[in-house]
């Protein structure tokens, strides 16, 4: 995206302002420095003018972008700005996709769940807590249910100790309403 190419009518210069201000990065005409760290595409960089680093850029059929405006002084680089943006976005895109967020799985039992549907269900917080979740466990109390209380806590003991070799606790096992919870997190050191 070369500005200089073709004449700049108010609008397109208005538009590419408000583009270069909602990316922090200023362009070509939008540099307030009077001097500038200038680093030319074959990569020898001087200390000049900015009506002169312009004048490079132009040269060179390339725009002027301000790559550290904190410097002292700020260092602009002789690069297409269209393609650094692009380059930009590909390596935020990178970044969001490398960062993993930490996702809450939920399992939900009854008072008197049966070995194997607790077995099965084990298998599943293994594989959630292994994949970087959380683990939110609870007990559901319907109806008269509620004074197998004692049930859903041991029920929730036994879980904890089967997973003990790679969960911590974030949450012991306490009552909500007519839900016993307990939230298990991945532990990092084992």
């Amino acid at each position: 995206m070369y500005l200089y190419r073709k004449a700049i009518t108010n609008s397109e210069l208005n538009a590419q302002t408000v583009i270069a201000s909602a990316d922090k990065v200023r362009v070509n005409q939008e540099i307030r420095a009077s001097k500038v760290r200038v680093v030319e595409p074959d990569g020898s960089h001087d200390v000049v003018e900015t009506d002169e680093a312009l004048k490079r850029a132009r040269e060179h059929d390339l725009d002027l972008v301000e790559i550290a405006p904190d410097a002292n002084p700020p260092v602009c680089k002789v690069i297409d700005y269209g393609k650094y943006r692009y380059e930009q976005q590909k390596k935020e895109k990178r970044q969001r996709k490398k960062s993993k967020s930490m996702q809450m799985k939920e399992l939900r039992f009854r008072p008197r769940t049966d070995d194997h549907d607790f077995n099965f269900k084990v298998d599943h917080a293994r594989r959630f807590l292994d994949d970087g979740n959380k683990v939110k466990a609870y007990v559901q109390f319907r109806g008269r249910d509620i004074i197998y209380k004692d049930q859903g806590m041991d029920l929730l003991r036994r879980l904890i100790e089967e997973l003990q070799d790679l969960a911590k606790i974030d949450q012991a096992p306490q009552m909500e309403g007519r839900r016993m919870v307990t939230i298990l997190a991945p532990d990092k050191t084992k």
